[in-house]
């Protein structure tokens, strides 16, 4: 990395207050992350904002969670504490979805795991409220932003209240947070107390008067959805209907044994593009803090060090995803300028090979608005862009995108520029014009393309919000022609799902055919994980699809998971026994043998397949034909014992005699 000053950075020490004159901060900022200060990292985007706008922020990054002195080191902040899990839940972060602790953190110095606490948000704002007792704290990032109101939680498999009652924080400011933030901390600044602050924007605070009137939806009562997972299905999809900050409701949950209610202000405005090429012009350094280099660096910062984040939001909307309650689904896009002026800063970083390996965001080829309707009246509440076809108000437009890639590629030093991101591919493959399609392929793809068809059954699809199978192959279909044509050998990397609700056993196993028909065996697979605010998890806990209420399959007991999971990876000799035992539960033993299109080659010495032996002490003579009647193909003697088959192990070579 460069060597930096490290008054380049802001405060994180008493020290580095003192060289800068701050007596006392306005906020200090905790966070589960080591400090980095790039614009991909949430920590960097809002304690940068808050400078740009006249106030002091220190931060305390990963403090010991066992020690109370530890939120201590920057003493009492005048206008509030600042608290977020980091760009992970912490939860994720530290557990697979087998509930297994992952054995790194590339957000942590050298990858060391176990810096943060589970469960983040809530261990920091008591830990502080230990010491301070009257300090504001305002929480947000990913995990608060998504843990807002009464959800699901996983790892414990219960419901759990909201984030802020737990926490003893005094407010939320969840989504992306620039403009609620400022809003927050001008407030404060100008003496309203923290107890008032009831009516920003993408917040969420706490009070013992409900508000009421025509623009407030009134919800179940904590005690109701947690012992009703139906009225808790119905909760959480009026909470999925009320993201769009067009059209939004102020949501209002009881809490009666706490004598509180948890309210929910509408979402903040999206941001303009030049509000948002602002947010990325911030004096960034770009990079993790110096107190980290002798520690090995934090290993999140190679994945972005040289991506250009064009965009936010996403109107694909998959149930799986948070993005809807976090983003949002309006799009919001920086100027080529900015982009552009980027992109010349890291060519002068001397790690800097020539290679920009991302532009995009949570989708690379949405670059604006799905149509030209919602920034007037936002988003269709009860339909979605893309899915199951696409809306025929949808502007499927990659001229702007393809114009920024060119520009892109027309800079000194800039060897390659790669499409990293996720890859609409039913958005790109239904654009009359395949410019951008051809140019992806041509200049774009390294080598490999990921996409994410997720799964092959229309069924699961529909339970995803994903596009039916057969769009995915005439995109597979067009992609092969194009590479064929420009005499190029570039490959699909399909991302794909196991035991999503609404997979069977036998959903599984038509993927794991797909696969083999294809000739491939991913080497990763992502099983899926219920994630707090998701549908995909409100189906997950309650079997319940929330849009129709109607019920869905749901693969819960791990044994049945990990067998959909290593049916993806039938290949693998590891899953051997659980491939054996799913094929054999979806009774599709014909895929057990030697055949051509069998997943499986039974062991040698393996006995489940072999056919049953005749009854002992049988004199009846063999006549020609086997168990259904047909004359077999050798009818002089009986077929050879099954010991002399082929088993699907080499055959053993024998000694000299």
């Amino acid at each position: 990395m460069n060597k930096l000053d490290r008054t380049a950075f802001l405060p994180v020490s008493k020290e580095d207050m003192a060289v800068r004159g701050i007596e006392q901060l306005d906020f200090v900022y905790i966070s589960g992350d080591a400090y980095v200060d790039h614009p991909s990292f949430g920590t960097a985007i809002i304690s940068r904002i808050l400078e740009a706008n006249g106030f002091t922020v220190g931060i305390i990054a990963q403090p010991n969670w066992r020690d109370p002195e530890s939120v201590c080191t920057l003493g009492e902040p005048k206008l509030g504490f600042l608290v977020s899990a980091g760009n992970m839940d912490s939860m994720v972060n530290h557990y697979s979805v087998a509930k297994k602790r992952r054995r790194s953190d590339f957000f942590s110095p050298g990858g060391k795991m176990g810096l943060r606490p589970d469960y983040a948000v809530i261990v920091y704002s008591n830990l502080i409220r230990r010491t301070f007792k009257k300090t504001p704290i305002i929480i947000g990032g990913i995990e608060a932003s998504l843990r807002r109101l009464a959800h699901y939680d996983y790892w414990s498999d219960k419901m759990k209240r909201s984030v802020l009652l737990d926490s003893g924080a005094d407010i939320i400011s969840y989504g992306m947070g620039e403009r609620s933030i400022v809003e927050i901390a001008e407030a404060l600044r100008s003496g309203i107390p923290v107890q008032e602050l009831t009516f920003i924007r993408g917040t969420v605070y706490k009070t013992h008067i409900a508000p009421d009137g025509d623009d407030v939806l009134h919800l179940p009562g904590f005690d109701k959805i947690s012992t009703s997972k139906e009225l808790y299905a119905k909760s959480f999809y009026n909470q999925y209907l009320n993201t769009d900050p067009f059209t939004a409701k102020t949501l209002v949950e009881p809490y009666p044994d706490d004598h509180l209610f948890v309210v929910q202000n509408p979402p903040q405005m999206p941001l303009s593009t030049e509000e948002m090429d602002d947010t990325y012009a911030l004096p960034y350094t770009r990079t993790y803090h110096p107190d980290y280099e002798a520690l090995g660096g934090i290993p999140a910062i190679e994945e972005v060090k040289f991506s250009l984040a064009s965009c936010r939001g996403c109107f694909g909307a998959c149930s799986f995803c948070a993005l809807t309650f976090h983003q949002g689904r309006i799009i919001q896009s920086r100027s080529h300028e900015s982009l552009l002026e980027e992109a010349k800063k890291m060519t002068e970083d001397p790690d800097f090979k020539g290679y920009i390996h991302d532009v995009g965001g949570p989708t690379a080829n949405f670059r604006k608005p799905a149509c030209k309707k919602q920034m007037k009246v936002g988003v269709c509440k009860n339909r979605q862009c893309l899915f199951p076809e696409p809306c025929p108000n949808m502007e499927i437009d990659h001229t702007d995108y393809v114009s920024l890639l060119r520009k892109l590629r027309a800079l000194p030093k800039v060897k390659k520029v790669f499409v990293r991101s996720g890859i609409r591919f039913d958005y790109l493959i239904n654009d009359k014009d395949e410019t951008f399609f051809r140019e992806l392929v041509k200049y774009h793809v390294s080598g490999q393309l990921k996409v994410a068809p997720e799964h092959i059954s229309d069924g699961v699809l529909r339970m995803m919000g994903k596009p039916q199978n057969s769009v995915y192959r005439r995109f597979v279909k067009r992609y092969k022609e194009l590479n064929e044509e420009m005499h190029l050998n570039q490959y699909l990397v399909p991302y794909l799902m196991s035991s999503h609700p609404g997979s069977t056993l036998q959903d599984a196993v038509k993927l794991a055919e797909y696969l083999r028909d294809l000739g491939y065996m991913p080497e990763q697979v992502q099983d899926f994980y219920p994630t707090p605010s998701t549908i995909s998890t409100c189906m997950y806990y309650t079997g319940l699809d929330p849009r129709t209420m109607k019920p869905v399959y749901v693969a819960r007991d791990p044994h049945e998971k990990a067998m959909q999971r290593a049916l993806i990876q039938y290949r693998d000799p590891k899953n051997y026994d659980l491939v054996t035992e799913a094929l054999i539960k979806a009774n599709r033993r014909d895929l057990i043998g030697t055949g051509k299109n069998c997943l499986l080659r039974p062991r040698h010495g393996d006995t489940r397949f072999a056919p049953p032996k005749p009854a002992a002490n049988s004199n009846k003579p063999f006549d020609g034909k086997n168990k259904n009647g047909a004359k077999h193909g050798r009818t002089s003697q009986p077929p050879a014992p099954q010991s002399r088959r082929w088993t699907g192990e080499p055959p053993k070579k024998r000694g000299k005699r």
